[in-house]
């Protein structure tokens, strides 16, 4: 390290100190530059670094790892999280788990890609930057078993910009790339516009289950994304005791076993 960086760092308070090195950290994970997975320097490499107490160190850490940045495991370091379907209350499945999951045979399909500014009501999640749109269709076997749209803010995620998604889906890239700190989810049910009756090839106003879902990391929007699925496909199940007021296997989506799926 440049010798006067070295001797600043040195005269730096502790509050200063900590929020700099939570800023540099946290900037490398959300640039991508430290991707899902990656082990981060050790405590003592960064006490070298920053030339400061290991309190502090320890503290950026703990900052991180509740922030869902990170991921301490005893005795193997600290890693870059990944991006985990089955972290929050309502789980999603991974769909290309699930599917094969059943001995279906999973496959996907890119409908659409477009890059174009965000609309009205999607400006804040986007930070008034541009987002990139994809459409897509998941199958089981040879029956559509997802349609899916989906945003990314290319405000939070600049290298999205570059992928053409035509082989791997939105989530599944983001969840290899882009660790998220939040997530929302809501299910509800509907009838099948002439849109998403098109693509399920399923009757117009036949019964369709919804799952919408926001991802932020920091407070920063990463993806919406809005998910059909036919209705017989899927049911939703809980369980839980009666101490549990969230419990971690809360409202799963899950296929349907009942179902033909040719």
């Amino acid at each position: 390290m440049n010798q006067n960086i070295s001797k600043g760092l040195a005269t730096a308070r502790p509050l200063e100190l900590y929020q700099q090195i939570k800023r540099d950290l946290e900037s490398k994970i959300l640039s991508g530059e430290w991707p899902p997975g990656y082990r981060l320097p050790n405590e003592l490499d960064l006490m070298a670094q920053y030339n400061c107490a290991r309190m502090t160190v320890n503290k950026v850490m703990s900052g991180l790892a509740s922030a869902g940045l990170v991921e301490r495991r005893r005795r193997a370091g600290t890693f870059v999280s990944r991006q985990n379907s089955d972290s929050a209350v309502l789980r999603i499945p991974n769909l290309h788990d699930e599917v094969e999951g059943r001995g279906a045979r999973y496959s996907y399909r890119l409908l659409s890609r477009a890059v174009r500014p965000a609309g009205e009501n999607e400006s804040e999640f986007a930070h008034g930057g541009d987002v990139l749109e994809l459409h897509s269709l998941h199958y089981a076997d040879q029956r559509p078993f997802a349609y899916e749209r989906r945003l990314i803010s290319l405000h939070a995620v600049p290298q999205a910009e570059g992928v053409d998604f035509g082989d791997v889906s939105g989530g599944a890239w983001l969840m290899d790339h882009v660790p998220w700190s939040e997530a929302s989810h809501r299910i509800g049910a509907l009838n099948a516009t002439p849109q998403i009756a098109r693509v399920l090839k399923i009757a117009v106003g036949e019964a369709v289950l919804s799952v919408e879902r926001h991802t932020w990391r920091l407070r920063q929007g990463i993806t919406q994304v809005w998910q059909y699925f036919p209705a017989d496909l899927y049911h939703l199940s809980a369980r839980f005791t009666p101490n549990q007021a969230a419990p971690n296997d809360a409202v799963v989506p899950m296929l349907d076993e009942a179902s033909p799926l040719q």
